[in-house]
């Protein structure tokens, strides 16, 4: 008995930092760009020798991980390319973001498969990523 007072207690003592620790998310791994935008943007036309893009930002969703924002350029009606205007900072989003602009500009539309560890930004980037094609049009 007089030995499994002390050993409770260390114990006890040795596992307060584990529970109080907190992951770091600042290693530099993903880029979060921060710009304020409407729900769903009107689209914006840029002329280049004939052939025209149009810019539209998606809705800013808010997700439990943090907010998604998508830019799609289109071109006419073709989604020529995404781009993140805000994500989630979290190793998981950072690997799942090619992969869901990857599979945005083959399906060119919203319907793709959601990125397995990525459940929640997924979401989000498809949600935005249909907002931006229904401001297309």
């Amino acid at each position: 008995m007089k030995r499994a007072i002390p050993v409770l207690v260390l114990s006890v003592a040795g596992l307060i930092p584990v529970w109080r620790y907190v992951p770091s998310h600042d290693g530099g791994s993903s880029s979060t760009v921060t710009e304020a935008a409407a729900p769903a943007s009107t689209p914006s036309a840029s002329s280049s020798g004939g052939a025209t893009s149009t810019v539209v930002s998606g809705s800013a969703i808010d997700t439990e991980k943090g907010p998604v924002q998508v830019e799609v350029t289109f071109d006419g009606e073709k989604i020529a390319s995404v781009r993140m205007l805000q994500q989630p900072n979290h190793p998981q989003t950072t690997a799942a973001v090619p992969k869901l602009i990857e599979e945005t500009l083959q399906a060119q539309s919203a319907d793709i498969d959601t990125v397995s560890g990525a459940t929640i930004t997924s979401d989000g980037y498809k949600e935005s990523l249909q907002a931006a094609i229904d401001a297309n049009g």
